[in-house]
């Protein structure tokens, strides 16, 4: 029996040289179509009789490069790269390496608020001819960081009256707690004096947490009221804390003291200790008796340093010294000193909150680096830095010679930026606790809101201003 012509003319196999490019396209495409299982797809690409591990290691494979291929075209699409080629190619700007004057232009200048507060500071701070300081006197940065009070209300600055009157209407508004008995204007006059004495060159933001933390402590009591007030009126310039004040330092109110509790004798509560335990990696001290330590780099302050006494708020007692060395107000930086206190308050929360003073204070008037510089070998010292947040920067080798002995340094640091974005907050946490914290960041979005809307209406008063005095000139 033979096949029928119909049969043979279809299972003839036409010649690819007579197919035409459509026919030879359908019949590619032919292949894929018919592909319904992984089956098929090995083969068609002659892998069917492969071992199974072969097969799936060619088929992850080829999803890890499919997955690597979306992933990229992904990221250049949400990175703007397509964008940026097509306005490129609108535009008809080379896209070529810049050169560095092209780099240097293109570099974003600085806030005008940390410029102005850098001269400011450079011609307050070192603007005189004789920059040296005399025996038992404050260094011109110590007063800048010490709060400003009047020596009495008759010698009242405009600018310390503006900002209490300020402050008290303010606060009057909103109280931060309820009023004590007998005492109906004791918060306002708390916040009052606490903002103002910060002065007029720190951040809006920092006065208002500043002013808000010193009302809410002192405003807890009737004699936490008193004791607030009491301070005020016979240490104006302190910066004062939770746990602690700082006192700026002078020779002739310190030095008995903070040698009696770094000298290793036993004193007061504490046992006697080696006295390496504080001066060990410091290149100066032990000192022999108080006069050594009176005429010490510890009291005799560089024009470049400021030097603040830590004291126990509860007690009263000197817990130890911190030191800002290396000022530098052309850039916005400074160092952060290690404390020095006796080892009992080594970690201690004192240390903590007297750090967290300084840097806060620092930061709002405007320094955008501070450093700590920390002997390579100090185990202890090196755990403060970590515990504020800084960043550990760099190691410099043989970088001093301290008592006739080689010194590596390692460098921490913490930015502005860093301080705005966690560093503070996190700090604060620790110190006043998680709901103090949270309150804090609550009151300060508000009082800048407030802010806003105060701004806006002067500027909408000064332009109605404007446009009625055109008036009056036309007509």
């Amino acid at each position: 029996c033979f096949p029928s012509s119909t049969t043979m003319a279809s299972t003839t196999t036409i010649p690819s040289s007579e197919l035409t490019d459509l026919q030879k396209l359908l019949n590619a495409f032919s292949h894929i179509t018919s592909i319904t299982s992984p089956t098929d797809i090995l083969a068609a690409f002659g892998l069917l009789d492969m071992p199974a591990a072969q097969k799936y290691g060619i088929i992850f494979g080829c999803l890890t490069f499919t997955i690597t291929v979306i992933a990229v075209i992904s990221l250049l699409y949400l990175g703007g790269s397509f964008k940026r080629i097509e306005e490129q190619a609108k535009s008809g700007e080379l896209v070529t390496a810049p050169d560095s004057v092209t780099q240097r232009r293109r570099r974003p200048l600085l806030l005008e608020r940390l410029l102005e507060g850098r001269e400011w500071m450079i011609r307050t701070n070192y603007g005189g001819q004789n920059s040296s300081t005399k025996k038992d006197e404050y260094t011109n940065l110590t007063k800048m960081l010490m709060t400003t009070a009047p020596s009495d209300k008759s010698n009242m600055s405009k600018e310390y009256e503006e900002n209490y009157i300020k402050a008290y209407k303010r606060c009057q508004d909103k109280p931060g707690g309820a009023i004590l008995g007998g005492r109906p204007n004791h918060r306002f006059e708390a916040y009052a004096r606490a903002f103002a004495g910060c002065g007029s060159r720190t951040s809006l933001n920092y006065r208002w947490s500043y002013a808000r933390m010193y009302e809410s402590m002192a405003g807890e009591s009737h004699k936490s009221d008193e004791r607030y007030e009491s301070l005020y009126k016979e240490r104006p310039h302190d910066i004062i804390g939770k746990t602690c004040r700082l006192e700026p330092l002078l020779a002739s109110r310190h030095s008995k003291e903070l040698w009696e509790i770094t000298s290793g004798n036993a004193c007061n509560e504490h046992k006697a200790y080696n006295p390496d335990e504080v001066w060990g990696f410091l290149d100066c001290g032990p000192f022999k008796n108080e006069q050594a330590l009176k005429e010490s780099d510890v009291f005799q302050l560089e024009h470049t340093a400021a030097g603040f006494a830590i004291v126990e708020f509860v007690t009263d007692r000197l817990v130890g010294v911190v030191h800002l060395s290396k000022d530098d107000p052309k850039n916005l930086s400074v160092q952060l000193d290690l404390p020095i206190v006796k080892p009992t308050s080594d970690g201690s929360i004192e240390q903590l909150e007297a750090c967290f003073l300084l840097l806060d204070r620092l930061f709002a008037y405007g320094y955008r680096r501070i450093q700590i510089c920390v002997d390579a070998l100090d185990v202890r010292g090196k755990r403060l830095p970590q515990r504020l947040g800084f960043t550990q920067e760099g190691q410099i080798p043989k970088h001093m010679i301290v008592k006739d002995a080689n010194r590596d340094s390692i460098i921490y640091g913490m930015l502005n930026s860093d301080w705005d974005k966690g560093a503070r907050s996190f700090l604060l946490k620790k110190l006043h606790g998680a709901a103090f914290e949270k309150a804090d960041a609550a009151i300060v979005a508000k009082e800048e809101a407030v802010e806003d809307q105060e701004q806006k209406l002067r500027e909408k008063k000064e332009a109605e201003a404007k446009a009625n005095t055109k008036k009056k000139i036309l007509n």
